[in-house]
């Protein structure tokens, strides 16, 4: 009979929690009896009801009967495990619990309920909370509870064990996850950097798992149709050794079977790329490898102020090399709104990094997440954070609000045009001038004027506006227009009809001049998903 449910409210159907199938494989350990018989892990979505998802949870328990428990009653348990992006449903989650059934034994983990958490709703609606690492404190808590004695204290730091001492959480992983889900896997924990607006940066250091036990599990995964894997490591090429047996893992079994599926996720430290690592890289086909690059900030003040260390010729010379010399989808990421940084030094960090031409370059605002040391230069650069999650910077000395909000419509902007590959051809007309973000800005800022939204703009009304735009502010003549346009809504699946093609679909494709960025882009499929940063920063309960 389930005493114990395991749950999260994941972002999208197609992420599946690492963490909670830690918690589900450790649950048999530590003494007394096998608690894994006993337990169950639901998953949701945030944009299921809250109601449902509590009455869902408490279905999983069945009625609560009087039982030899700790206090005389049979105890039932409820696992949840909290971010940055569900924390406001789970507090809701929790509320509705506690109403439907105030006897459930709530227990709390994760990121967003780790760190400052006393002044919190969902820990003050809960029974326990345990901050930290969970993958051995939760069952020992779950044990304490059924059996006794109760705990007294409402929070339990979380136990760090050894990584030989956790059991490896693949094999809960089940067939339908396999076949419909992205599988988070991990070869080491920790971060040995202290970029200050990562939680990662509290880890002190990095920890690897056996790495031939490792390979293992994930022989094992392979072997039962996995080929689907997003490496959650924050320094996957931190250790060369390690990261080149596993790229040799996979090219192995690319060799045997050729499989066309194959899909590979590694966030990367962009300045360490030893000769080594480049060979094994460029043996892999297209559509294969993705790398998550983290860049953040050209700008050596910006990097010295928040601890970051970076070797900026290193990092262009590797992010130049992968594009030229390998396969690997690029996806490089940007924090807009870090102490010290303004507006024009953004620009140029980011046309510094556009040049590079990798196939996507993220556009993100700064948050300050629970925890992060990036809230001692709070005073002296007068920073200012929505006080809700996900926490995001609305202003700071060098930046004002007004054009805090600009940008986070230009990344909005950014993000329909350029990441969704949707504007391949089009793109470069958009980007002209000596300044790529200038010009993006200038188009961003007329496209805001024109239509007031940053959503629900669908590939029609953005085909259309970027007609206008290039033919009206760009005084690109209509047909020179039209041609990019009518190639890049062909490709993209639309099936609607833009005001500015009507007349054009019967006719033959027209030649157009892209440029390099854009040739490079065509060779290389979107990322599925991509991860959130709060995935790897802790092991606990989610």
């Amino acid at each position: 009979m389930t005493k114990i449910v395991l749950a999260t409210l994941n972002a999208k159907y197609i992420h599946a929690s690492l963490g909670l199938r830690y918690l589900l494989a450790n649950m048999a350990r530590y003494g007394g009896e096998d608690l894994r018989t006993q337990s169950v892990l639901r998953e949701f979505t945030i944009g299921k009801a809250t109601e449902e998802i509590a009455q869902a949870l408490l279905s999983e328990l069945g009625e609560a009967d009087s039982a030899d428990g700790a206090d005389g009653a049979e105890v039932q348990i409820i696992g949840l495990g909290v971010y940055i992006w569900n924390v406001s449903a789970t507090t809701e989650v929790v509320r509705h619990l506690k109403r439907l059934r105030p006897s459930v034994v709530v227990i709390l983990g994760g990121p967003e309920v780790s760190y400052e958490y006393v002044e919190q709703e969902i820990v003050r609606l809960a029974d326990y909370l345990i901050t930290g690492w969970g993958d051995v404190s939760f069952a020992k808590l779950c044990r304490s509870l059924i059996h006794g004695p109760r705990p007294l204290m409402k929070v339990h730091v979380g136990e760090q064990p050894a990584l030989s001492e956790i059991v490896m959480p693949y094999a809960e992983y089940t067939s339908d996850d396999l076949a419909h889900r992205l599988l988070y896997v991990e070869a080491s924990r920790g971060c040995p950097f202290k970029c200050e607006f990562c939680l990662s940066s509290l880890d002190k250091t990095a920890w690897a798992f056996d790495l031939d036990q490792f390979l293992n599990e994930l022989d094992g995964l392979y072997h039962r149709g996995a080929r689907n894997f997003k490496f959650v490591d924050r320094t996957f090429n931190l250790k060369i050794d390690a990261s080149a047996r596993i790229l040799e893992f996979f090219l192995k079994r690319l060799s045997a079977d050729l499989s066309p599926e194959l899909f590979l996720h590694f966030e990367v430290i962009p300045d360490h790329l030893p000769d080594r690592l480049k060979d094994l890289i460029a043996q892999f086909p297209e559509a294969v490898l993705q790398f998550e690059i983290g860049i953040q900030s050209f700008d050596e003040q910006v990097q010295h102020t928040i601890s970051r260390r970076q070797d900026n010729v290193k990092t262009e010379a590797n992010v130049r090399w992968l594009v030229e010399h390998s396969h690997a989808h690029l996806h490089t990421d940007l924090i807009f709104g870090l102490p010290g940084e303004t507006l024009e030094s953004f620009a140029l960090g980011f046309d510094r990094l556009h040049k590079l031409a990798p196939h996507e370059i993220q556009l993100g605002i700064l948050k300050r997440l629970r925890g992060t040391p990036i809230v001692r230069h709070t005073e002296s650069f007068q920073m200012k954070y929505e006080p809700a999650p996900p926490y995001s910077i609305i202003e700071t000395n060098t930046i004002n609000a007004d054009a805090m909000q600009a940008f986070v419509r230009l990344a909005r902007y950014w993000d329909l045009i350029a990441n969704s590959g949707r504007y391949k051809n089009t793109l470069p007309f958009l980007l002209t001038g000596p300044s790529a973000f200038a010009a993006f800005q200038n188009f961003a800022n007329w496209l805001w004027t024109s239509t007031k939204a940053t959503s629900g703009l669908t590939p029609e009304h953005l085909t259309d506006a970027i007609f206008d735009y290039l033919c009206s502010v760009l005084a690109i003549p209509a047909a020179e227009a039209t041609a990019p346009l009518l190639i890049d809504y062909r490709a993209s699946g639309a099936r609607g009809n833009p005001q500015c093609l009507r007349g054009q679909f019967e006719r033959p494709l027209p030649q157009v001049k892209t440029s390099k960025l854009a040739q490079r882009q065509a060779r290389h499929r979107e990322s599925e998903a991509a991860p959130s940063p709060q995935v790897t920063a802790q092991r606990v309960i989610s």
